[in-house]
């Protein structure tokens, strides 16, 4: 069964619309991060004003890499007690115009997956406002890899051993990517392990400003966007299902 029309997929006013009802749903606001080519860029936070730690969660920084958004979007939809009783901090979508266009850049042909440091920077500047002081014990970062022969993740921690082999090995949907070495990185059954941040960066991506914020664990999972789009987007959910429910600040969940 199809999640949605295969023409919905770039469709941002869908996808916005579903993440309101959402928020109503769970009586809480759906905020505005900042606009652009007068979209709105949402945020939302399920702890009702509590302090403590939040799960972070975020998908559509590459506007070509759809999956990744309704994948988001279906996780929340399926799991509104959870997102009841625990705190995350959710970006459905940091780069809109990119998702309208079928684009990796956003609206002025920029990658923002390269901007997080920049304070000045218009999607990049309100998302460093938003984030700092926050204290986040974990980050799940939803994106998709056109050169995927399964689904892998960057995993950015000093766990030992590395958390995401188990995870990965019980994913169902997609396969872990077979790949010894993707991106110049050595890989092991789908998963791409550092414990440092790597030198010479051509600019800050999300997961390693996270990092650099604090957060102790960063997850960039990848699936094949040349893949089924309904195999895509289940597989982006069963991520995240299996990476919470092997938290330990969720414990053992039916997330």
């Amino acid at each position: 069964m199809s999640f949605l029309p295969l023409h919905q997929a770039h469709d941002y006013s869908a996808l916005a619309s579903r993440w309101k009802a959402l928020a109503k749903r769970l009586k809480l606001k759906l905020n505005t991060l900042t606009r652009v080519q007068d979209l709105q860029i949402y945020w939302l936070d399920t702890g009702r004003g509590q302090e403590g730690p939040a799960i972070y969660l975020s998908s559509g920084v590459h506007g070509d890499e759809a999956a990744a958004a309704w994948g988001l979007l279906t996780w929340a939809e399926e799991n509104e007690t959870l997102l009841k009783e625990k705190r995350f901090l959710i970006l459905p979508c940091l780069n809109p115009c990119g998702l309208i266009l079928n684009t990796r850049a956003d609206h002025r042909g920029l990658d923002i997956n390269r901007r997080f440091h920049l304070e000045a920077d218009e999607i990049c500047g309100p998302w460093r406002k938003l984030l700092m002081g926050r204290l986040i014990d974990l980050s799940l970062c939803l994106h998709e890899d056109y050169d995927g022969q399964g689904c892998y993740v960057y995993e950015l921690s000093r766990m030992r051993p590395p958390w995401m082999q188990s995870v990965m090995a019980g994913l169902r949907v997609i396969l872990p990517d077979p790949r010894a070495t993707m991106d110049g990185h050595r890989a092991n059954k789908g998963v791409i392990q550092r414990s440092r941040v790597p030198k010479n960066l051509p600019g800050m991506p999300e997961a390693i400003e996270l990092q650099q914020m604090g957060c102790p664990i960063t997850l960039t999972y990848e699936t094949p966007s040349e893949f089924s789009f309904d195999d895509r987007v289940r597989s982006q959910v069963e991520f995240v299902n299996a990476v919470l429910s092997s938290f330990p600040m969720l414990g053992n969940t039916d997330a």
